[in-house]
């Protein structure tokens, strides 16, 4: 029997593998909504209150299941979550108006917010000690699905249009075959509560703790809010103010997200090096030089702007998700339902404001006002350092 150290990269290379399979599902909604703006008549505030359905859907149950699966894990959710994801992607490929598209989209926040927390706790324990590699391995899965939703626009929904969205039921039923081989080891993995359990440690400054999360929170938030902004606004953008056809324009988002997944990818190992406090700061405001460029650049320089912003901006992704987990130990589902799921529902709300902000004031404006958010890489010198955290750890021993 493998140690609690041992690191069963067979389990995280598999639970990454379906983490790009089911943000592949979500990334079909930002990359489907130019098809449905024009097919279903909406304004850009009816896109937002989309994005907020999903974002709410897979974020405010995230913590929620995070918290029961805390106390019980639950194998059976992880392939559940995926079916439920799936009938989610039929429901918007064959979506006959507007009202039937937010229940279709619902159905696939719902599978998103069972997924994210079983998934995280599944990644941890699969990581062993070595956890800032793991949720590297783990996240990097989850921004590539991402990153491929402007090459969905490009080469489905294009020439496919909306009911090309019925062929992603597909990569769920893949997702499904390999969840169940996961759901199985997670299953059969011994003292799983003893694992996850070091709660003494939580109650040990208890309440600089709780304010650290929140502020983590908070600072996550406001990158979601960033993040979808460009997803889903900057395209509308290349497209509506400078004449971009939508293939160009989503090119640029493939090679923003792109840049982000390497970013995630790297971010762990600097992190264990540097510090993870430090890249929160770091991954903020060492951005927002380039984002102040990014309402004005286009063309060929556009590309390694958003390249370089990528890469800085999504190298704490996965070093956030770790740094909650350490800081509330024991709680491991729970944080990370609200890291990855509550702070991009957050993420949701913005989007839903920027969309208001785009109908009245225009998507310059709303451009213009993302490329400043950054500086909320401020907050994270009100967080308390790695080795603090380390110090109250060694207290509570």
């Amino acid at each position: 029997m493998l140690s609690q150290s041992s690191t069963v990269y067979r389990i995280l290379f598999a639970i990454s593998l379906v983490h790009l399979l089911n943000d592949s599902l979500q990334a079909v909604i930002p990359a489907v909504l130019p098809i449905l703006q024009t097919n279903l008549n909406l304004s850009y505030f009816n896109l937002g209150v989309i994005l907020l359905v999903m974002n709410m859907t897979a974020s405010v149950f995230q913590p929620v299941i995070g918290y029961f699966s805390d106390r019980k894990p639950r194998p059976v959710l992880l392939p559940l979550g995926m079916l439920s994801s799936g009938l989610g992607m039929l429901g918007i490929a064959f979506a006959p108006n507007y009202a039937v598209l937010l229940v279709a989209v619902a159905f696939v926040g719902l599978g998103s917010a069972v997924f994210h927390p079983e998934a995280s706790k599944v990644a941890y324990l699969a990581s062993g000690a070595r956890r800032g590699l793991g949720q590297s391995i783990f996240q990097v899965g989850g921004n590539s699905g991402q990153a491929l939703a402007p090459i969905m626009t490009t080469l489905i929904f294009i020439p496919l249009g909306q009911g090309g969205a019925a062929w992603f039921s597909l990569t769920a039923l893949l997702a499904l075959g390999v969840l169940l081989f996961i759901a199985y080891w997670y299953g059969k993995r011994e003292k799983i509560n003893k694992a996850m359990k070091s709660a003494a440690a939580l109650y040990n400054h208890k309440n600089q703790r709780i304010t650290a999360l929140i502020l983590l929170v908070l600072f996550v938030s406001v990158r979601s809010w960033i993040q979808a902004s460009y997803q889903s606004f900057y395209p509308l953008y290349l497209i509506h103010d400078f004449g971009y056809s939508m293939s160009a324009a989503e090119l640029y988002m493939f090679v923003y997200m792109l840049a982000g997944a390497v970013g995630t990818f790297f971010g762990g190992p600097i992190a264990d090096r540097f510090g993870k406090r430090n890249l929160l700061i770091v991954s903020t405001l060492g951005a927002l030089p380039f984002t102040l460029l990014i309402p004005y650049v286009t063309g060929f320089w556009a590309y390694p702007l958003l390249m370089i912003n990528g890469l800085i901006m999504m190298s704490s992704f996965s070093v956030a998700v770790v740094y909650a987990q350490e800081l509330m130990p024991g709680r491991v589902g729970m944080v990370s339902g609200l890291i990855t799921g509550l702070s991009f529902g957050m993420g949701g709300i913005g989007a839903s404001a920027l969309g208001k902000m785009a109908d009245s004031l225009g998507l310059s404006f709303v451009i213009i006002f993302c490329s400043i958010m950054p500086v909320i890489g401020l907050i994270g010198f009100f967080l308390p350092k790695d080795a603090t955290l380390e110090e109250w750890e060694q207290e509570a021993a």
